[in-house]
């Protein structure tokens, strides 16, 4: 009887699936749903490259974004570095409705599996709160904007999981942080410090031969590109529009307003993350500190938007393990994300100042829902010392 209910609960689950990705095919696979989301720019990109074409080149993509039924006065450009290109080279060879489909498919699959193994990576335990991952307000607008940080959370999860056991494959994995390397400066400074003080020389390899492999194809297609992306870059600096961000708010608060000033919270990010990282050298666990280290580096990146903060789940999925473990509610994070869900309900954009205090929330929340198992880890590492 415990079998056969056990297959009836599996037929369900993939009824349930096929169901979902008929819906999600039907709801997005129309050229105007298409042509006003982020997606539109990669596939653009992916368009341009293929036919050897500057995949940054603002005229040549707003024709093509404008041809997939784009609305906006301005073009939508790609600022992820060549090394995300890889990415939208399959887009290039199907139009914008097909490709929409498929990348989003690819986007919900991403975040499936880094939720199941952060699940499994937390004891696999019986309460289901993993499911609030789903729920996370920067993962549902970044599936509704069709944007990369999915991929970019898959590799960090994936780093998570085999940095132990098979380091040359979590080098590798650690190619797609390349696509918004913006987002991970103080946590790519501790993980080179670390790897260098572990002499983890697998792991150095295979993040320099994913991030090879992501580059070679591109640079085959279109030898110009790193000067074509610096020149989008600078303008992107230089650019007076508002992002809501911490970064942001420094720059605008200090008299000079240079640019380079938005580098600043990411720079004092960075001393306090080495001087935390020789704190606990000894007994530094990637998968607790490194939780840490992800929110700060979120908090202080110079450039960032709403959706890229799906890339802080696997502490969010900690902070709420743990709070759980220790005896605490997560009504705070159930109040925090409810009020940036509302955000994203009545459409309110990635742009506008209304997210410029969820990386703040974030991470305090989560410096206050691991506190007591903190300092439980703490305790029992002074006892076996």
């Amino acid at each position: 009887m415990s079998t056969m209910r056990g297959v009836i609960k599996k037929v369900i689950a993939v009824l349930v699936l096929v169901a979902g990705v008929l819906i999600l095919s039907l709801s997005i696979g129309t050229t105007e749903n298409a042509g006003n989301k982020d997606f539109i720019s990669y596939w653009a990109a992916g368009q341009l490259l293929l036919r050897r074409s500057n995949p940054y080149d603002t005229a040549a993509v707003f024709r093509l974004e404008k041809s997939a039924g784009f609305k906006e006065p301005k073009p939508l450009i790609m600022r992820n570095p060549p090394s995300a290109l890889v990415l939208t080279l399959p887009l290039g060879l199907v139009g914008a409705k097909a490709g929409v489909v498929l990348w989003s498919l690819l986007m919900v699959a991403s975040i499936v599996a880094s939720v199941r193994m952060l699940w499994s990576m937390q004891g696999r335990p019986p309460d289901r709160l993993h499911l609030l991952a789903y729920v996370f307000a920067p993962t549902v607008m970044g599936m509704s904007l069709g944007q990369t940080s999915a991929f970019v959370l898959l590799g960090l999860v994936l780093f998570l999981r085999l940095h132990r056991s098979k380091p040359f494959g979590a080098g590798l994995c650690l190619a797609l942080l390349a696509i918004k390397p913006h987002l991970f400066l103080v946590f790519g400074l501790v993980l080179l410090a670390w790897a260098v003080a572990h002499r983890a020389h697998s792991l150095l390899l295979g993040g320099l031969a994913g991030l090879a492999a992501t580059l070679i194809l591109p640079w085959c297609l279109r030898p110009s590109l790193w000067p074509e992306y610096f020149a989008v870059l600078s303008s992107a600096m230089l650019d007076s529009e508002f992002i809501p961000t911490v970064s942001s708010l420094v720059r605008r608060a200090l008299p000079l307003g240079a640019a380079w000033t938005q580098f600043l919270p990411g720079a004092l990010g960075c001393l306090w993350a080495l001087w935390y990282f020789h704190r606990h050298a000894r007994e530094w666990d990637w998968n607790r500190h490194g939780s840490l280290l992800l929110l700060l580096s979120v908090w202080v990146a110079p450039y960032s938007w709403f959706t890229d903060e799906i890339v802080v789940l696997p502490g969010i999925l900690q902070g709420i393990y743990w709070s759980a473990g220790c005896g605490r509610s997560n009504t705070g994070f159930g109040v925090v994300n409810g009020m940036a869900l509302l955000g994203v309900v009545f459409g309110i954009s990635v742009g506008s100042g209304f997210y410029i205090w969820t990386t703040t929330a974030w991470l305090v929340w989560y410096v206050w829902a691991v506190r007591g198992k903190s300092d439980e880890v703490s305790a029992a590492n002074s006892n076996l010392a």
